[in-house]
């Protein structure tokens, strides 16, 4: 192998997927029903031990895919009072207290952290917070990911033996973490808040956004890069289907909000008009949590909005009131350590034609404006 080849197989090292999560992963994923009654059982033999565990103020980050949701995620996570599902959680999230068990008892390696397959400069260990919770939504809910009909979860939503399960889920999750408050990074709650927030009346959400310009040029490469990763590396392809991770790669599903714009958005893609596919999809969704945030005072009074750009340039001031939304007390050391590292990305730039910047700002600035911004640019 020359070392231009060895050096472009590096650069996909990341989709490499181990023969022990491919096999258990797929394992997990053809006996969910199985794994359900597992974790049910799991809740009967351990309730004493979380009887007393209680959900205050749980809280999820959620938002389009490349908008800051994972360096939130990380911030958040650092917080003494903070438990979140981790790399090493997967693929039994199930049975948090049998899978910790399994682990105590196994040789622990300090895991090294390594770029991400992203190729984003975000470094990951088996002890990072990731996000898994999507696999339990996947286990009670039939075509959440399915872009031909409506993925929208609201309070008219019920669902008894999720809410339970999930409940418990939580609960056990805070008892093996030894802390008290619960956070989620799922890109796909942007559909499911209002549900949220009957389950939970005191959650705290976080909504990153990101103008549409930058966002859609890191939505692009992102896809490029998961496309070809995955065509190199098979396991990868059947790792993101069974963790929920569709936002871009071979099996690519946007979220379809029920507005009839998801056609218009695969016809876009299917014909190579990447960055128009993406502006109207950008525009539909955000479109849809402005009508909702606009519409429910309760939920407008639950959710932060962060936007990227205010994040990267004054990222002390805005993560002091990400922290305070949250209700996360003496945070101001890890506010500080992390502010200290934020910034804009400068390992890609846009390089749409004029035409596609047009075509993006006619079709996602009147939803950007929305939100602060005064173009598809930017602020």
């Amino acid at each position: 192998m020359s070392m231009r080849s060895a050096a472009t197989e590096d650069r996909y090292a990341g989709f490499r997927v181990t023969p022990w999560v491919h096999h258990c992963g797929r394992f997990v994923a053809r006996h969910r029903d199985f794994w359900i009654r597992l974790g049910e059982g799991e809740t009967r033999l351990r309730a004493d031990d979380i009887a007393e565990t209680t959900i205050d103020r749980p809280i999820f980050v959620s938002g389009l895919a490349r908008s800051g949701t994972t360096i939130l995620l990380e911030v958040l996570a650092r917080h003494r009072d903070v438990a979140s599902h981790r790399y090493k959680d997967y693929p039994f999230l199930f049975t948090p207290f049998l899978w910790n068990r399994f682990l105590k008892y196994m040789p622990q390696k300090r895991g090294v952290a390594v770029e991400r397959s992203h190729a984003d400069g975000i470094a990951v260990s088996p002890d990072s917070p990731e996000a898994f919770e999507e696999v339990l939504w996947m286990a009670f809910f039939e075509g959440l990911h399915d872009p031909a009909v409506r993925n929208v979860l609201d309070a008219a939503t019920d669902n008894p033996a999720f809410e339970r399960f999930y409940g418990d889920h939580i609960r056990k999750l805070l008892t093996v973490r030894s802390r008290a408050r619960y956070l989620a990074k799922a890109n796909y709650n942007v559909t499911r808040l209002e549900y949220l927030l009957k389950v939970f009346p005191d959650a705290r959400f976080v909504l990153p956004l990101r103008a549409p310009v930058g966002q859609i040029a890191s939505l692009v490469k992102q896809h490029r890069l998961f496309c070809e990763g995955e065509r190199r590396h098979p396991r990868a392809l059947d790792h993101m289907r069974r963790i929920g991770h569709f936002e871009f790669g071979l099996d690519r599903r946007p979220v379809n909000v029920g507005d009839g714009a998801m056609d218009q958005v695969l016809a876009a893609w299917d014909r190579g008009a990447e960055a128009e596919g993406w502006a109207i999809y950008w525009a539909s969704l955000h479109g849809y949590l402005a009508d909702r945030l606009a519409a429910n005072p309760a939920l407008a009074a639950a959710v932060k909005v962060v936007r990227f750009e205010d994040l990267c340039n004054s990222p002390f001031e805005v993560l002091g009131e990400v922290c305070a939304h949250c209700r996360l007390p003496d945070s101001a050391h890890l506010v500080a350590e992390a502010a200290e590292l934020m910034r804009m990305p400068s390992y890609y730039r846009p390089d749409f034609t004029e035409a596609e910047l047009a075509r993006i700002d006619t079709l996602a600035a009147p939803v950007a404006r929305r939100f602060g911004y005064a173009d598809a640019v930017g602020l």
